[in-house]
């Protein structure tokens, strides 16, 4: 059994309620779902590695949608990685998107979806990395999850302590600024893991290709969170 099938059979059995992850109505607002990888022409180089023009483009893709958020990247083999070498291995460079990223606007409301207790975060200040990140720590009918949250703002990380309790549907971040968050267009890396290897503030949300089966066996599909993407 897979991590994405051990959560789903713990929230089958979970009596606690699930809430929002960002603001999202069903009823009025759009999602686009966004290419990053290879199959996508619009993404050369030159884009990548101008943090502003990236960000130009995808407003202008939200904007053509009327979409609220652009969506996509779960197990996604992604080019845009080579725009920062902290991706870079010797062997293999990663290029394996972990999680779900939910491209908005800076300041936009983070909320915990379930309740759990604050884990750890950090400010991972590298070019490409997470920026400011949450880490949170829930029980779902026994069984142990970790949520991250990636390229927030700064001021997101004024006020968590670790063991702090947080209840399903709690603000607990905004979206941080290109200058902020790790020198990307604004928007949220959401991760969830079954075992954080007893890091701190920081899990990695891009691996190596070859090693995909193995992050499958401990990485759930967010989605089963994200209520509102199908």
């Amino acid at each position: 059994m897979n991590a994405t099938d051990k959560l789903a059979a713990a929230l089958g059995k979970y009596q606690g309620s699930i809430g929002r992850v960002v603001d999202f109505n069903s009823a009025t607002d759009k999602l686009l779902p966004l290419d990053l990888t290879a199959a996508n022409s619009e993404l050369t180089a030159e884009l990548l590695a101008d943090t502003k023009a990236f960000g130009r483009w995808i407003d202008q893709k939200l904007a053509a949608a009327e979409a609220r958020y652009a969506i996509g990247g779960y197990m996604e083999h992604r080019t845009i990685y080579s725009r920062s070498a902290h991706f870079n291995t010797a062997d293999e460079p990663r290029r394996l998107h972990l999680g779900i990223d939910i491209w908005g606007n800076a300041g936009t409301p983070v909320y915990a979806p379930i309740d759990g207790v604050v884990h750890s975060f950090a400010d991972n200040n590298n070019f490409g990395d997470y920026g400011p990140t949450i880490i949170l720590q829930h029980n779902v009918n026994g069984l142990t999850l970790f949520s991250l949250y990636g390229h927030l703002s700064r001021k997101s990380l004024e006020g968590p302590y670790e063991g702090k309790a947080v209840k399903a549907d709690e603000q607990i971040a905004t979206l941080g600024a290109d200058d902020e968050n790790g020198q990307w267009p604004p928007h949220l890396h959401f991760q969830l893991m079954l075992d954080n290897g007893g890091m701190r503030g920081d899990y990695p949300g891009v691996g190596k290709y070859s090693q995909k089966e193995m992050y499958v066996q401990n990485i759930p599909d967010p989605r089963l969170l994200l209520r509102f993407i199908k």
